[in-house]
């Protein structure tokens, strides 16, 4: 191969890097009368950006979401997550009921639906850049639905007919971990190694557990479906046990999304927030593997002393991962970052404050350790 002829690209272990980092940060603030927040997201070493995220401080008059989607074996999953995932919270029946739970869960797990068949390569080939191609132009005209895309009838994914109507579903995946906040209840889901941390009076709580294949309970999962883990990665390939996308792990007729060897069904925690509570953190494993939870709060309550633009602490969080190289991979990943904070004091019965004192002392703590124990396994 000819001198030059990689364009400035490295390969280092797993993944492909770089020669330089590139370090533009884009960068957003927002508030409303509920939460004020900042995000950031950095393409760093990585040879391209695979990060998305969504961050929606009125979902509706008196919901705020916010999510963060690390996409691995492309952009595209992780970028459909973030232009639909909300949209199917707000559509799923049990959200019009006050059951955000539910509604969040169903909305997970329908991402893997609405990418399959012809609609489904449709609208991955337009997220992916690939549909200006000639006849990708010609076939996603042809394939295109009639009606507005603003339809709130529940499903709104017509099945289309056309030469990719038995598409399965794509290859690659995207972890997501979303935050819902509504009057004094924060609803978090999971699915994968992107994380969401609470910082209760300066105290770092994990509201989601890391997806690995070191935690018991992925690990029955994956072995009941039919699957293995070799060298701490499922089937000897991916180092996640729960994401959305990765169709080649969904491949089980006779179970459901839920028991695959690979699921997109979130872990769902639901917190009562307190006037204690300071800020909750999402991010991509790109910032958690060079802080720890603890280590993140800590950074951002001292950054908070002088600078009220978030997104600025997001920022500086990056120059602080960022690695001067790419020997070691950590600090070489894409990083993305959502900070927010509550606005106004919450102040919930003597009763929801005491049973959410042991919620967050016991099983967040509990959480946590499994979670670091699964990454030290």
């Amino acid at each position: 191969m000819a001198p030059g002829s990689m364009r400035g690209r490295v390969k280092e272990g797993m993944g492909t890097y770089l020669s330089t980092p590139k370090t533009e940060k884009f960068s957003e603030d927002g508030e409303n009368g509920r939460v004020k927040y900042g995000l950031s997201s950095m393409q760093g070493w990585r040879a391209s950006m695979e990060d998305s995220h969504a961050a929606l401080p009125d979902l509706d008059p008196s919901t705020s979401f916010f999510g963060v989607y690390d996409g691995h074996g492309g952009k595209v999953v992780a970028k459909f997550c973030a232009k639909y995932l909300h949209q199917q919270v707000l559509k799923n029946e049990a959200y019009s009921t006050g059951n955000i739970e539910t509604s969040v869960q169903k909305a997970f797990i329908r991402m893997d639906d609405m990418m399959r068949g012809q609609r489904g390569w449709r609208e991955l080939s337009v997220l992916g850049d690939r549909i200006n191609k000639f006849t990708g132009v010609i076939e996603g005209l042809i394939w295109s639905p009639r009606g507005g895309e603003g339809s709130h009838q529940l499903d709104d994914w017509p099945f289309e007919e056309g030469p990719h109507s038995d598409f399965t579903g794509p290859t690659s995946g995207c972890t997501a971990c979303v935050a819902i906040i509504r009057n004094n209840q924060l609803i978090v889901a999971n699915a994968g190694d992107s994380r969401c941390v609470i910082s209760r009076k300066g105290e770092a709580y994990n509201l989601s557990r890391d997806h690995k294949p070191g935690l018991e309970i992925e690990r029955e999962r994956i072995l009941k479906a039919g699957g293995f883990i070799h060298s701490g990665r499922v089937n000897g390939s991916l180092n996640l046990t729960r994401a959305i996308g990765d169709m080649e792990f969904k491949q089980n007729k006779f179970l459901s999304a839920e028991k695959q060897i690979v699921t997109a069904n979130p872990d769902v925690n639901t917190v009562e927030l307190r006037d204690d509570d300071d800020f909750i953190v999402l991010a991509c494993d790109g910032i958690w593997d060079c802080m720890s939870s603890q280590q993140l709060v800590d950074f951002i309550h001292e950054q908070l002393k002088s600078e009220s633009r978030l997104s600025t602490i997001c920022e500086r969080v990056f120059d602080k991962c960022l690695a001067p190289s790419t020997a070691t991979g950590e600090g070489c990943d894409n990083m993305t970052m959502i900070l927010v904070q509550f606005k106004k004091p919450i102040q919930p019965s003597v009763a929801s404050a005491a049973s959410n004192e042991l919620d967050i002392d016991g099983k967040l703590k509990t959480t946590a350790a499994a979670a670091n124990e699964s990454n030290s396994s």
